[in-house]
């Protein structure tokens, strides 16, 4: 594990590593005191698994551009501004990504090109996203303007895809709009399909500019494996995926169940997580677009049965209403995959003051070199 580490230039400037020029190792002691405060109360959390590079592990890469002093620039907002924080090399990102968003500052000046000045609202392109399969080493550029009228685009393609062949498509999103989000609502395929795809535990995913997929695979490889391994699935068991968005936690634990469903209610999300199972050949896996609540509760009054449930909400952490309908379906297992402690720490409080019990806490180091932690819990019914 590495430990000695060099501190970005951009420290305490652009917000996103508020760990910075502390050594990974302290960091990872940071994070243990603050899940121990945090989680102790409900067992023994587990050392938390770090990794054994925490440098340039982000595979989805956004970038602002702007000009300053007449050049082009690009980088990241200082925090609660649209300031841009230029930084050389970002020591989080993945590396052939910041050499596209180079080559695309480059190719600007060549094709003409404004970027976008947000104290203007003027200027063409506003940020770039970089999507990577870190196992397929494939790329996606995904170019977000202000306006959708493109003048030399097939040339502009045509060189940055010259200069990196790796790129496997082009994506235009349109956001006309002052706002914080970046991809805007309506987009148009410049080259190539408008995906790529990557592996993870063994399978295959499609993904495309608005996809969900982990920024950190390497980890995210580990969490899933043994979010899987503590559900010591059977072939008669009957899972649920909660929250399964593209659905892969559910495709990857399929091989172990009796069948899989996969509940979301972002449509998008539903038909792409049908696609990665055609792609991985599943067939004892379907996906519902429904409110997992509302299903759940609806399988229970039905008297139908799932033995375990998998839930992976989002950073503010289950609610109430999803844990009720929890408890009337009564599954024996359940994994609660947690990207924010102090909304664990709340859900298993409700959790375990009505009928279950926690059996092991381990935490993961998802983001090296920021406050964040991904940590996987195993819950039990209480007396199954």
């Amino acid at each position: 594990m590495k430990n000695d580490l060099k501190v970005c230039p951009a420290k305490g400037k652009c917000g996103g590593c508020r760990y910075q020029g502390i050594s990974y190792r302290d960091q990872l002691s940071i994070k243990m005191m603050e899940l121990i405060r945090l989680l102790g109360r409900y067992g023994h959390v587990d050392e938390i698994v770090g990794m054994e590079d925490p440098l340039y592990y982000r595979c989805k890469v956004n970038a602002a551009f702007g000009i300053r002093n007449g050049k082009i620039i690009s980088g990241q907002y200082a925090p609660s501004t649209h300031r841009i924080i230029t930084v050389p090399e970002c020591m989080i990102e993945d590396r052939a990504a910041g050499e596209v968003i180079r080559t695309i500052r480059a190719l600007m000046r060549k094709h003409h090109i404004r970027a976008f000045e947000d104290d203007r609202m003027s200027g063409f392109l506003r940020h770039v996203q970089i999507r990577v399969g870190r196992y397929s080493g494939q790329l996606l550029v995904t170019l977000i303007t202000a306006k959708e009228d493109f003048p030399g685009c097939e040339d502009f393609v045509s060189d940055l895809v010259k200069e990196h062949p790796a790129i496997r498509s082009v994506v235009q999103s349109v956001n006309p709009d002052f706002t914080s989000v970046v991809l805007g609502k309506t987009s148009k395929v410049l080259y190539g399909d408008g995906y790529i795809e990557d592996s993870l535990c063994g399978m295959n995913f499609r993904i495309s500019s608005g996809s969900f997929y982990q920024v950190n695979p390497v980890m995210a490889g580990r969490i899933y494996a043994d979010a899987v391994n503590m559900l010591k699935l059977k072939k008669t068991d009957t899972l649920i995926d909660a929250y399964c968005g593209t659905g892969t936690i559910g495709i990857i634990a399929s091989p172990a169940a009796g069948k899989v469903i996969g509940v979301e209610q972002n449509a998008s999300a539903v038909k792409d997580a049908g696609t990665n199972a055609s792609m991985n050949g599943i067939g004892n896996i379907d996906f519902v677009k429904a409110d997992a609540s509302d299903y759940m509760s609806r399988l229970a009054k039905q008297d139908s049965h799932a033995d375990c449930v998998i839930m992976d909400p989002p950073r503010s952490g289950s609610t109430v209403r999803f844990m009720k309908s929890m408890k009337e379906l009564s599954p024996s297992r359940v994994v609660y995959i947690s990207c924010d402690p102090a909304s664990l720490s709340r859900d298993l409080k409700w959790l375990t003051a009505n009928g279950f019990r926690v059996m092991r806490i381990r935490p993961y180091d998802m983001f090296p070199f920021t406050e964040h932690v991904e940590t996987v819990v195993l819950i039990t019914r209480a007396g199954s």
